[in-house]
Formats: C-alpha cells, sequence, structure tokens
C-alpha cells in the first residue's frame, strides 16, 4: 500500500524556508514515507496524540498517519531547536 503524502500549510512555508541542500534531503526522507509510515528511527511523540517524528541531521519532521485514508500529514518540519516549540 502507498500512502498519500501532504503537507499542512505551516508545513509546506516551513520546508520552503529551510536552506536547498537541506531541503533535498528531507524531501527524500519525505517521500520514503508514502511506502513505510513507521520506518526504522521513528518516534511516536508523548503527549501529542497520534504525531511521530523522524530525524534527517539536524532537522525534524513532525508528522501524523492516517491509516484509514492512506495519508501522512506532515504537521512541522524544522530545524530540532525550533520544531517542538
Amino acid at each position: 500500500m502507498t500512502y498519500r503524502i501532504e503537507f499542512a500549510k505551516p508545513a509546506a512555508k516551513q520546508f520552503k524556508a529551510i536552506p536547498r541542500q537541506e531541503q533535498q534531503r528531507l524531501k527524500l526522507k519525505i517521500d520514503a514515507l508514502a511506502d513505510e509510515p513507521r520506518p526504522s528511527g521513528t518516534v511516536k511523540l508523548a503527549g501529542e496524540d497520534g504525531f511521530y517524528r523522524i530525524r534527517v541531521g539536524n532537522y525534524r519532521i513532525v508528522y501524523a498517519i492516517e491509516d484509514d485514508q492512506l495519508l501522512v500529514l506532515v504537521v512541522k518540519v524544522g530545524h530540532r531547536r525550533d520544531v517542538y516549540r
């Protein structure tokens, strides 16, 4: 099963603000979530109902998985010092 990837509006804006080289690295990981939404290294966030985090260098991708709709919704993308605020 292949999941559909969607960005929340704030996440799309955050993604565009990241340097181009880092965007390419992040895009590879985000695209891979379509085939495997819970790859090794994924952490389910405590206190956030149904959100997961994946690390890409100093950047983090926070996303939600809706299995019934085969959807991965990217909620936040940013540097590790900013993404959890």
